[in-house]
C-alpha cells in the first residue's frame, strides 16, 4: 500500500473521532467529495494483513451504527469486498486474519433484523402474478391468460420473512443465511451505489461461482482454486445486483458474471436460482445490453404495459356472431335489391368459355343467328327456343318478395324465442 492511500486513511480515521454530533450530517454528505479516499479503503480491505484493516472495520461500523443513511450507504459500497475477503480466507482455512471483518458484518446484521425499539423485524414481499407486470415478465408477452391465472387476476401474495435470529460468529450453518441477508440489505440500496462497488459485486459472484471447477480455467482467474459451498438463496440475491449492473453501464462484466451464476446454478441444480437467471436473461433486449449510461438516475429498463384492450379483435363472442348473421342478411338483401333495379329487370350473364354466345339453363350455348333465332348445338331439328326477359323480371320480382317474407318471419321466431326464453329465467 502506498504512503500516500495510507496518509488518507489515517485522516479519515481521526477527523471522525473528533467530531460533534452536530456535524454529522454535513460530514456524510462531504465524503463523496473526497475522491482518494473509496480506493484507498478497498486497498485496506483487500490486504488481509494491513494494519489499518482493524481500525478501518471498527470506523465502518460506527458509520452504519450513527443511523445516518448516507453513512449507512457508505459502509454498504464495500460489503461485495468485505463478503470476498470472507470467503476466500475462510476457503484458505485461515480464520484469523478474519476477525475484525467477522465482526463488522455481523454488526451490520444485528443492526438491521431489529427496529429502533429493539423488536426483531418481520419483512414482507408482494410476489406479482402473471396477470400484473414486473421486472421479470410482462403479461401481454405471454399471450392469453389461462382459466386459473384469470381466476387469480386482483390477488396479491405476500411473502413473509423473519424474526431473525441474532448472531455471536459465523458457523457452517448460518455463514451462508447471515450473508444472504447482508446482500438483501445491499441491494435494497442499489441506485445508491457507484460503479466500483457494483463491479465489486460481478467479480465476487463469479468468483464465487467459478472457483476451483473447469470454468475457473476459461477465466483465467489465479487466485484460490478451492471449491466455495453456495446456497440457491444467496446466488438468488446475486442475480438481483448483477440484474441492476447490466442495466446501468456495467455490461460486459455483468454479463460474464450472470453466465458464471447461471453456470454454478446448474451444477448445483438450484431451481430458484436457474428461474431468475433465465428470466433476467430471455428479458434483456439490445437497448438494455447496449447502454453505457453510467451516470444521472439509475432505473432497470423493462417493457411498458399497454394502454390498448387485450381482447382480440377477431375473438369469437356471442355478439360476434350475431353480428356476423345479421351481416350476411343484409348483404344478400342488398344483392337482390341491385338485381332487381336492372333495367328491364334482366339478370345479366356471365360467359365461362372463351366460346361466343349465351348459356342456356340446360348448359346448352345459343349461337346467334342472323334471323335472330337461336338452335342449340344437340338439337339436330333446328327446334328454337326464346327467352323473354319479362319472365325473367317476373322471377327476380318474385324471389325479392319471398326473401323479405323469410326475413319478417325468422324476426319474428327470434323475437317470440327471446321472449320467451326472458319470462322462463323471469319465472326459473
Amino acid at each position: 500500500m502506498l504512503a500516500m492511500d495510507q496518509g488518507v486513511v489515517e485522516e479519515w480515521l481521526s477527523e471522525y473521532k473528533t467530531l460533534p454530533d452536530s456535524a454529522v450530517s454535513i460530514y456524510a454528505a462531504s465524503l463523496k467529495d473526497k475522491g482518494a479516499l473509496v480506493p484507498a479503503l478497498y486497498k485496506v480491505i483487500r490486504e488481509n494483513y494491513s494494519d489499518l484493516l482493524e481500525p478501518v472495520c471498527h470506523q465502518l461500523f460506527e458509520f452504519y451504527r450513527s443511523g445516518e443513511p448516507q453513512l449507512q450507504r457508505f459502509t454498504l459500497q464495500f460489503l461485495p469486498e468485505l463478503l470476498w475477503s470472507l470467503l476466500s480466507v475462510s476457503a484458505a482455512r485461515d480464520p484469523h486474519t478474519s476477525g475484525c471483518i467477522e465482526a463488522l458484518l455481523l454488526g451490520i446484521y444485528n443492526l438491521e433484523i431489529v427496529d429502533k425499539d429493539g423488536q426483531s423485524k418481520i419483512l414482507s414481499f408482494t410476489v406479482p402474478s402473471l396477470s400484473k407486470p414486473s421486472v421479470y415478465h410482462e403479461p401481454s408477452a405471454i399471450g392469453s391468460l389461462t382459466e386459473g391465472a384469470l381466476a387469480n387476476h386482483g390477488l396479491s401474495r405476500v411473502v413473509y420473512s423473519g424474526p431473525h435470529l441474532q448472531r455471536e460468529t459465523f458457523t457452517a450453518q448460518n455463514r451462508f443465511e447471515v450473508l444472504t441477508f447482508l446482500l438483501l440489505c445491499y441491494n435494497a440500496a442499489l441506485s445508491y451505489m457507484s460503479s466500483t462497488s457494483l463491479q465489486s459485486l460481478c467479480q465476487l459472484s463469479s468468483r464465487v461461482c467459478i472457483c476451483g471447477y473447469p470454468r475457473q480455467q476459461m477465466r483465467r482467474y489465479k487466485g484460490i482454486s478451492t471449491r466455495m459451498t453456495v446456497t440457491s438463496e444467496f446466488l438468488v440475491q446475486l442475480i438481483t445486483g448483477i440484474h441492476y449492473a447490466l442495466c446501468n453501464g456495467e455490461v460486459e462484466i455483468a454479463s460474464k458474471a450472470l453466465d458464471d451464476v447461471l453456470y454454478r446454478a446448474q451444477l448445483e441444480l438450484f431451481p430458484e436460482a436457474l428461474l431468475v437467471g433465465n428470466a433476467i436473461k430471455s428479458s434483456l433486449h439490445g437497448a438494455a445490453l447496449k447502454s453505457n449510461n453510467k451516470e444521472g438516475a439509475r432505473s432497470i429498463q423493462v417493457e411498458i404495459t399497454p394502454t390498448s384492450s387485450r381482447i382480440s379483435r377477431n375473438a369469437v363472442t356471442s355478439l360476434s356472431i350475431r353480428g356476423h348473421r345479421w351481416k350476411r342478411h343484409e348483404s344478400q338483401e342488398v344483392s337482390v335489391d341491385s338485381e332487381a333495379a336492372l333495367p328491364g329487370g334482366a339478370i345479366p350473364e356471365i360467359s365461362v368459355t372463351s366460346a361466343g354466345g349465351e348459356r342456356m339453363p340446360n348448359g346448352d350455348s345459343l349461337r346467334p343467328r342472323p334471323e335472330g333465332r337461336a338452335q342449340t348445338d344437340g338439337d339436330p331439328l333446328g327446334a328454337t327456343s326464346d327467352v323473354s326477359p319479362d319472365s325473367r323480371g317476373y322471377d327476380s320480382s318474385t324471389r325479392v318478395q319471398e326473401v323479405r317474407r323469410q326475413k319478417s318471419v325468422r324476426r319474428m321466431v327470434e323475437n317470440e324465442g327471446s321472449g320467451s326464453a326472458s319470462i322462463g329465467r323471469n319465472q326459473y
